[in-house]
């Protein structure tokens, strides 16, 4: 939100419980509002903030079925959505994403979720070696037309041999991230290992028996 802001000409609404950072106008106009404050709840702030003419919309949080699908149709409609999930990695995101949506209309929305998906950032932070605080491991999807089919279809557990394979398109895994932070000396094996989702992966790696995108696909078929 802050880089748009200080780099785009845009209207920016934020719905968030609570507002964690106050932002200041600076190329953007910002309109934020706080929900059990200025609103009820995420939904209805949504739809409220839709008839504001947004180009951005921050949503802190999508909880329920009805701020998911309110998400969605507002990105269908041009508008740029961002917003968080609790799941432990990129695919688990579009899921939970998934799950959270009613079965009757579910391969609609999965159309509907394809079609908007721009990227997910999935994170874990670990400590520093050096112990002046810590520094994030970071998933990326990048939304091709690859890991669009997947949604579309939902086939979700073919997704991460795609991120895995995708740095080219600007895609990792965790696992990637995480050795990136070893052999860069900013956190120490046992670190990066506990925080590993696929340790088995992580060590191969680590022990030379993964050297690139492929073999990590591969890794990902039976891990």
């Amino acid at each position: 939100i802050d880089h748009i802001n200080a780099t785009q000409r845009r209207h920016i609404v934020t719905i968030e419980d609570p507002i964690e950072y106050i932002h200041v106008d600076k190329m953007s106009i910002i309109s934020q509002r706080e929900v059990g404050i200025d609103t009820e709840s995420f939904t209805i702030a949504l739809r409220q903030a839709l008839r504001q003419d947004p180009d951005v919309i921050l949503i802190g949080e999508m909880r329920d079925p009805e701020t998911i699908i309110t998400a969605l149709t507002a990105a269908e409609t041009g508008h740029l959505v961002l917003s968080t999930l609790h799941t432990q990695n990129t695919t688990q995101a579009v899921e939970r994403i998934m799950d959270a949506l009613p079965e009757a209309n579910r391969k609609m929305f999965m159309v509907q979720l394809a079609t908007s998906l721009r990227g997910i950032v999935s994170q874990r932070l670990l400590t520093r070696l050096d112990g002046s605080g810590v520094v994030p491991a970071v998933e990326v999807l990048v939304a091709t037309p690859t890991i669009k089919s997947l949604v579309m279809e939902g086939k979700f557990s073919e997704m991460y041999q795609y991120i895995s394979g995708g740095r080219f398109d600007g895609m990792q895994t965790f696992t990637q991230s995480l050795i990136d932070l070893y052999q860069s000396g900013l956190v120490t094996e046992k670190e990066a290992y506990s925080k590993a989702d696929r340790p088995t992966e992580f060590r191969l790696a680590i022990e030379g028996h993964i050297t690139s995108g492929a073999d990590m696909q591969e890794m990902g078929t039976y891990q």
